[in-house]
């Protein structure tokens, strides 16, 4: 009953109430990023949510789109400001994705929506994450983020699954906002991690034919 009707309502309501609430705040935040990144604040990118349906996530920007000579864009690292870092370490990058929980793309709790290039490296298994809407903030989030492996993270996602209930979510939105109030263990702990494709690439659990066959196919998902 929860899975299926309550925590669709909760997600509605609380959103809409916390839009409402924070409104002032997100409007100075708009305005800050968008002087410190020096133009739009927003980052804009397709993610898979329910049943693999390709959706628009909605963030502050953290980095800039600085380029090389070449005209391609500089390394994450190189890109992330001390403001960025700042957002993401806070988890304020993220406020703009209530947008998404309004619109039913999202929930507060439930698995990270990763990108769909990681998503087309996952075994059938590891898809199964996306039988619920993604979230906000999830088991694997609180248990360590990135610096759990990727392995890791997927079965955090796929434990959560079993254990979809109120006193869940409630458990993991408390220790998610205890993680925005005090801050992680590692603070330098920011989201810089190799695509899933690429780690399982460098750790040799796939070739290099595979890499790209299925790099291809996220590119004709994305329709690019």
């Amino acid at each position: 009953m929860y899975r299926k009707y309550i925590k669709r309502c909760l997600d509605f309501i609380v959103a809409l109430v916390a839009l409402t609430i924070l409104f002032l705040p997100l409007l100075l935040l708009t305005v800050l990023t968008a002087i410190k990144m020096k133009g739009n604040p927003f980052f804009v990118q397709p993610r898979p949510g329910y049943g693999e349906k390709i959706f628009y996530l909605i963030k502050f920007r953290s980095m800039r789109n600085t380029k090389d000579a070449q005209g391609n864009l500089l390394p994450d690292e190189q890109r992330l400001t001390s403001y960025g870092r700042f957002l993401r370490n806070t988890s304020l990058d993220e406020l703009p994705e209530l947008l998404n929980v309004l619109k039913g793309d999202m929930s507060f709790i439930g698995p990270r929506p990763q990108l769909v290039r990681d998503m087309v490296f996952m075994t059938k298994e590891q898809r199964r994450r996306h039988s619920v809407r993604p979230g906000l903030s999830g088991l694997a989030q609180v248990s360590g983020r990135n610096a759990l492996k990727w392995e890791n993270k997927l079965e955090l996602d796929l434990q959560y699954l079993s254990e979809i209930s109120f006193r869940t979510d409630c458990r993991l939105c408390f220790e998610t906002a205890k993680l925005m109030i005090f801050g992680p263990e590692c603070a330098e702990e920011v989201e810089i991690t190799l695509d899933f494709g690429d780690y399982l690439l460098e750790n040799g659990d796939i070739d290099e034919a595979t890499y790209a066959r299925r790099q291809e196919e996220a590119r004709e998902l994305l329709g690019v």
